[in-house]
């Protein structure tokens, strides 16, 4: 299928659509239609092959010209007006909820306002007061925190910008066991990001330490060394070095490069056979 990628957001994720007859080329503005209604997107893409990809997507209906672009630069101007009084409201209304971000659809048919709450929000008194206030239809969406520091960004504590916010379309799953994998401290403070929860990049290298984790002898396993039958005391898996303790107890545990070992036995994980490759 021949489709071309197109975003909304900045640093939003970017969607297939049909161009049909049309060729629209990296960095023009096509008119799509989307769940929230009619848009005017940015194409990241031209015309390129989705191998085995067969869901059916929307058509665009037709390229985007200086009025469009206008209205949708307008609507951006606008939404931040709306943003404040929207906050406003919320606090005369006195419900616990965060705005986080709002949105106006190309034909301003629809106004969309992002939040986070702790529980479920009853915002119908809200809806209407909005409704009143910008005489547009009013669409109130419930978003989570890692949502929140994607659409908001800002600086993780390695000083980079958010990965999130910055390059990842879509969340992946990260669980304590890719830090425990990794050697990391499970200090929450150490291994979560802003948003409260663990951070994305552990999942990065989380394949090359499952793969050094099972070549590699584990702590408390017993191998033999140019020197002797030992138990391993530390291990290193990036930089592929051993500590031994000999069985010979006036010796001190001594670094063995990991290719320099044999394993025999014990230890939290025994080393898979090494692949042929």
């Amino acid at each position: 299928m021949k489709v071309i990628s197109v975003k909304f957001k900045e640093n939003g994720r970017s969607y297939y659509f049909d161009p049909r007859e049309l060729r629209p080329q990296e960095g023009d503005y096509v008119i799509v239609e989307t769940a929230r209604g009619t848009e005017c997107g940015e194409v990241v893409r031209g015309l390129h092959d989705v191998p085995g990809f067969t869901r059916e997507v929307k058509p665009v209906i037709r390229m985007a010209d200086a009025v469009d672009i206008r209205r949708m630069q307008q609507n951006r101007a606008d939404v931040r007006q709306a943003f404040v009084i929207c906050e406003q409201r919320i606090a005369a209304h006195k419900l616990k909820m965060s705005l986080v971000d709002a949105e106006y659809t190309l034909d301003r048919s629809k106004l969309v306002f992002y939040f986070t709450a702790d529980n479920r929000v009853d915002f119908r008194e809200l809806v209407k007061d909005l409704a009143s206030q910008f005489h547009t239809r009013i669409e109130l969406r419930q978003i989570g925190v890692r949502d929140e520091s994607k659409m908001l960004g800002g600086l993780g504590i390695c000083g980079q910008p958010f990965c999130c916010s910055r390059f990842l379309k879509n969340f992946q799953p990260v669980s304590i066991k890719m830090a425990k994998e990794q050697g990391l401290s499970l200090n929450p403070a150490k291994i979560s990001g802003s948003c409260g929860r663990l951070m994305c990049c552990l999942a990065y290298e989380q394949k090359s330490y499952e793969y050094l984790n099972s070549i590699t002898p584990q702590v408390g396993s017993v191998v033999r060394t140019p020197d002797g039958e030992g138990t391993v005391v530390e291990v290193n898996v990036v930089s592929g070095t051993l500590k031994v303790r000999s069985n010979v107890e006036s010796l001190a545990p001594r670094t063995y490069a990991r290719e320099d070992c044999v394993y025999l036995r014990g230890g939290k994980r025994a080393p898979r056979k090494p692949d042929e490759e």
